[in-house]
């Protein structure tokens, strides 16, 4: 059975560009096309799509306004096509926040070289949609979500205590959700979240303004400190290093692992060998492989590892892959994690 695509963008261009690549192999149908809102919603009454790609810009009604509506009338699993700016990378983040499964960066003129990268890294994000688990989730957000007031307590844990996590699609909620349960005092937090260049500043601010934590985009040589989070920026892989008896984050841009950069097995990897049995780790909603082995290694070395359950996973891809590779000590509900990964830090310190 091939995935029934619509698009929605009031570009012809960009129509015409994305059904060409979504076609390419085979597996993929589009079964329409719609110019805005309006127009995608009497198309999404009549054709049943597997899938919507939506533009946020478009006449007549904006797509964040028409993404609310639809996840609150008629749950579907979207793609958010968006412009590579400061604004586009903000409203994104809002898209993700009210249902969307994910998101690609626009080509532009200078595409041109990467367009078949683009064209296939569109496809695994519609395949990735088409599995998640958007309907049976759900629940109307049109409630941003706020700063929890209330994050958990838990006793100071040793120092050179470490927690890593990784996630891809689904990740944007799913990192807010863990993040915002733990407290300002915890371990440093290092994130490999599957995110391009340009989104990744705007996420950690997000992130910021909704966590106790001090949430920032990783820096090459930044001090790792207590109650900070350090997310890998886009197209960069970030790996922990210990230099003068201090963790810090490094930064490079070497080949693609397990096709990301950043890539989740890169920072598992590099939290093994450098803090072995003092990290704690957890591997989150995503599609593919990426984490498993670097979590695996990870537990190997002592660490606590969870991995987030079926029923509360988006996209029930990195985190199955882990379980059946052994690499995860227990599995969790998303809103369960933080407080398996506090509670694993206080065993780590009456052991200490």
């Amino acid at each position: 059975m091939s995935i029934k695509v619509l698009v929605v963008d009031d570009s012809a261009l960009i129509r015409e560009v994305l059904g060409r690549m979504l076609t390419r192999d085979g597996d993929i149908d589009v079964v329409g096309t719609a110019v805005d809102p309006i127009d995608a919603r009497e198309k999404i009454k009549a054709l049943d799509p597997d899938v919507v790609t939506l533009d946020i810009e478009m006449p007549n009604m904006n797509g964040l306004a028409f993404l609310e509506k639809l996840m609150r009338l008629r749950p579907t699993p979207v793609v958010m096509v968006s412009t590579l700016t400061k604004k586009g990378a903000s409203e994104t983040l809002l898209a993700l926040e009210l249902g969307a499964v994910d998101f690609v960066a626009k080509p532009s003129a200078e595409f041109s070289g990467g367009l078949d990268a683009f064209g296939a890294g569109l496809r695994d994000k519609i395949r990735a949609a088409a599995k998640s688990d958007v309907r049976g989730r759900a629940v109307s957000r049109a409630e941003v979500p706020h700063v929890n007031k209330s994050p958990l307590k838990t006793a100071a844990a040793p120092e050179g205590a470490l927690i890593a996590i990784g996630a891809s699609t689904g990740g944007v909620e799913a990192i807010r959700a863990v993040l915002s349960e733990l407290p300002a005092d915890c371990p440093p937090v290092v994130i490999a979240q599957h995110m391009p260049a340009g989104f990744t500043g705007r996420f950690a601010a997000r992130l910021d303004e909704l966590c106790a934590l001090k949430v920032v985009e990783a820096e090459d040589r930044m001090p790792l400190l207590p109650g900070h989070a350090y997310v890998a920026r886009g197209d960069f892989h970030l790996r922990v290093e210990k230099s003068s008896g201090q963790l810090k984050c490094r930064l490079a841009q070497d080949s693609l692992e397990s096709g990301h950069r950043p890539s989740v097995d890169v920072l598992f990897e590099s939290v093994a060998k450098t803090v072995g049995a003092m990290a704690v780790g957890a591997i989150l909603t995503g599609m593919g492989r990426d984490g498993a082995r670097g979590l695996k290694l990870m537990r190997d070395a002592g660490a606590y590892t969870v991995g987030q359950s079926q029923a509360s996973a988006l996209v029930y891809g990195m985190p199955r892959v882990a379980f059946e590779e052994g690499a995860v000590v227990e599995q969790a509900p998303v809103e369960q994690i933080a407080a398996k990964l506090a509670n694993a830090l206080v065993r780590l310190k009456s052991a200490a």
